[in-house]
């Protein structure tokens, strides 16, 4: 070879060097080009070693961890704290875990580990990755950022309200300790709703939210929530703001930060009176539990946000690996450590929440046994119903219990003119919470009663603002990392622009009647339209392009193959289990009436209102906005009206692209190095063979995964048609890198993939 060949030149200069697209596929190596050299030119002892593809300027994540802490930021959020526990405890305690569990295995690691693969290899964000593997389907990356914008919106502001909590924690006594005192001249008396409420309730409806009793009521806005909201823009521009250089940084502490509150109070709760029986009440398992239909559709649907799939955070994050990482063993870690969190956190709620009913019925019994002891000093009730061994001036549950029973009996008749409480722990126990009254009233109601009760306070609340920016970096990324790879704007006014858009957005959420817009936008804007997503992404793989292609394309990529688990799993199992999900969404929404639990301050205490025709309107106009661009772009590329995307690639992906369809179609490495016929040069190494699937799978399964008329853009889709080569024109003057081979042999400078 030449001295002054290109291939040479790079080997011992630092200098551009200007390639053609022949070059650019000389360098690429099929296999481990770590490992791999060949023999140019017939020259004995020459050996080339094939350079790894030159950096297209690509950010990369600083290590593994910092990758996988920004994975399990992502994926670990509020959902985790006051959603799981919920559903555990509303479907059967430990027996709920039996069917999470199995669609964890059955959904969530082989779609979650799906995402992770697609963009690691093609290295784009969500509009990137669907435009290469189906066009005609590039609306999917479209609607998952619609999706997250959505998202973004109200998630934030619920970190709003974290950080309003977590100034209003610097306080000793909390300001959610007591009912405020109203003074009318000398008389001071206790807030009429406060009173009929609880104290955390009324500082949560009217202090915090200061709520309207109709979401037809905006109220205007509420300035404390508007400049929390502000607050929590700044954060979240600041971690985001030079995409994962910055953001990566601060996954350090925001995702390891609320591991480190959740084992401090899971400690402190066990040593709580009351624990224990929280414990046990969530765990006991009611078996017959397993058998209901709607216990299967919640796990699926909390497996299914739990990961984060369809969001495209997943696949932005995965887009800055190296092509050779072992997503495999990432998608594996991440989904169990979820898992585990959610386990954790469950806990560590009902140890705390334990505690809590333990006191609530004591107080219950302390407040019926002076009723008792008021009936009996005006002979209402005789002494005669007492036990000789009750103290009331120390009444115990089991007195008070064996007193009820008493009384119940012998004033059958008259017994609800009483008015007594049965104080049983388990009813106290069986009071679900999810969500905000879990996190704002139940929890910071147990708080209350803790030691150093401020402390515990301030770490709470700084535990859901980490959690909620670990989700809300990765919901930014999968809005500005696919806008960034389809149009070269800046990076850092992009961010900005979408920080300030979005808080002037959120204005919607921080009104006095925002809460009931937060229950809208969750309800409506994400789970339907995130299924579609999922169960299209699930489809263009495994149907479209092709799980046996997908297959071998991990194994190039990983260096194993994966099990034939999860050949079956993209190909058959998940979409029909995505596709009875979808079923039973569709028909949740339509037999239950839409609406929502507005505050009647009249009355301190939820009610249920239906929409106004408005508000209806506004909740199926989110769906269908969300799922617009599937249809919109499908049309537009189907009648190329709208570019395939192709000509927003990079160099080096648009040379990804070839290379993959060239192991396709298993022809000799030497044919695309030398231009050689295949069988003229023998090749160093075998070729890769291509993936056949599981043993006992027919190779002609799947004919059209190769096909022209296969979903592919049509920049590259007749490199791979079966079609008879142009007629040869006169060669052009050689470059360098062709001065030691036979005109007749060396590849013209427009190659050609002849199959």
């Amino acid at each position: 070879m030449r001295k002054n060949s290109k291939v040479t030149q790079r080997e011992h200069t630092s200098e551009h060097v200007t390639e053609s697209v022949a070059d650019l596929l000389a360098h690429e190596a099929p296999l481990d080009y770590k490992n791999s050299s060949l023999n140019v030119g017939g020259v004995p002892g020459k050996k080339i070693v094939l350079e790894p593809p030159e950096n297209d300027g690509r950010p990369a994540w600083n290590s593994k961890l910092q990758y996988i802490l920004a994975q399990v930021g992502f994926s670990v959020g509020l959902g985790n704290v006051w959603r799981f526990p919920y559903l555990c405890q509303k479907n059967g305690g430990g027996a709920y875990l039996v069917p999470y569990f199995i669609l964890l295995i059955l959904i969530g690691v082989p779609l979650f580990f799906l995402e992770l693969a697609v963009g690691q290899k093609i290295r784009r964000g969500s509009i990137g990755v669907w435009n290469y593997v189906c066009p005609h389907l590039g609306g999917i990356g479209v609607s998952s950022l619609m999706v997250c914008g959505f998202v973004g919106l109200y998630y934030n502001v619920i970190i709003g309200w974290s950080i309003f909590y977590f100034f209003q924690s610097f306080q000793y006594p909390l300001p959610w300790a007591e009912c405020p005192i109203r003074r009318n001249g000398s008389l001071a008396i206790v807030e009429p709703e406060c009173e009929k409420s609880s104290a955390t309730t009324y500082f949560w409806y009217r202090q915090t939210l200061n709520t309207t009793s109709t979401i037809a009521d905006s109220g205007g806005l509420n300035v404390k929530m508007t400049l929390s909201l502000l607050v929590a823009w700044i954060i979240v521009c600041l971690a985001v703001i030079r995409g994962i250089a910055s953001s990566g940084k601060v996954m350090y502490f925001s995702s390891l930060f609320p591991y480190v509150v959740l084992f401090c109070f899971l400690v402190r709760g066990l040593l709580l009176k009351g624990a224990v029986d929280g414990i046990a009440h969530m765990f006991t398992p009611k078996l017959e539990k397993m058998l209901e239909p709607q216990v299967w559709r919640e796990a699926a649907t909390q497996v299914f946000f739990a990961l984060g799939l369809g969001f495209g955070g997943v696949i932005a994050f995965s887009s800055y690996n190296k092509i050779d990482n072992n997503c495999h063993f990432d998608a594996v870690l991440v989904s169990f450590i979820n898992f585990f969190t959610s386990i954790l956190a469950t806990l560590v709620v009902f140890a705390v929440l334990g505690f809590k009913a333990n006191l609530m019925n004591e107080k219950c019994v302390i407040e019926n046994g002076e009723k008792i002891l008021g009936y009996l000093n005006s002979n209402v009730l005789s002494h005669d119903l007492i036990p000789p061994h009750v103290n009331f001036s120390q009444l115990s549950t089991v007195d008070y219990a064996e007193i009820y029973g008493v009384i119940k009996t012998v004033k059958e008749g008259s017994f609800a003119e009483l008015s007594l409480d049965p104080c049983v722990l388990e009813d106290e126990l069986n009071k679900s919470v999810q969500g905000t009254g879990l996190a704002f009233i139940a929890f910071t109601e147990a708080m209350t009663h803790f030691p150093a009760s401020p402390f515990w306070s301030v770490m709470f609340f700084f535990m859901l603002i980490n959690l909620g920016l670990g989700s809300m970096i990765g919901t930014m990324t999968g809005i500005t990392t696919p806008v960034l790879d389809t149009y070269k704007v800046h990076k850092e006014l992009f961010t900005v622009c979408c920080c300030i858009i979005a808080f002037f957005c959120g204005l919607l959420f921080v009104q006095r009647s925002g809460n009931y817009f937060v229950t809208m936008f969750d309800d409506y804007s994400a789970g339907l339209p995130l299924t579609i997503v999922v169960i299209l992404e699930n489809v263009s793989v495994a149907w479209i392009y092709g799980t046996k292609r997908f297959m071998q394309d991990l194994e190039d990529m990983l260096g194993f193959r994966p099990h034939a688990f999860y050949f079956y799993m993209w190909k058959y199992v998940s979409p029909c289990c995505l596709i009875v999900l979808i079923t039973a969404t569709v028909i949740e929404m339509a037999i239950s009436p839409p609406g929502y639990s507005a505050w009647v301050e009249e009355l301190a205490q939820e009610r249920f209102q239906s929409y106004p025709p408005w508000a209806l309107a506004m909740c199926f106009s989110l769906i269908v906005v969300a799922m617009l661009p599937l249809p919109i772009v499908f049309i537009a590329r189907y009648f190329n009206l709208m570019s395939d995307g192709s000509n927003k690639l990079s160099v080096s992906y648009r040379k990804s692209m070839m290379k993959d369809i060239s192991n396709l179609e298993e022809v000799d490495e030497a044919r695309f190095i030398l231009g050689k016929n295949p069988g003229e040069t023998p090749s160093p190494k075998p070729p890769s063979r291509a993936y056949l699937g599981p043993p006992g799978t027919n190779p002609l399964e799947n004919p059209n995964s190769l096909s022209p008329n296969s979903c592919y853009g049509t920049s590259y889709q007749n490199a791979i048609s079966p079609q008879p080569p142009p007629p040869l024109s006169p060669p052009p003057p050689l470059s360098p890198i062709h001065d030691h081979c036979p005109s007749s042999s060396c590849p013209s400078p427009s190659l050609t993939l002849d199959p």
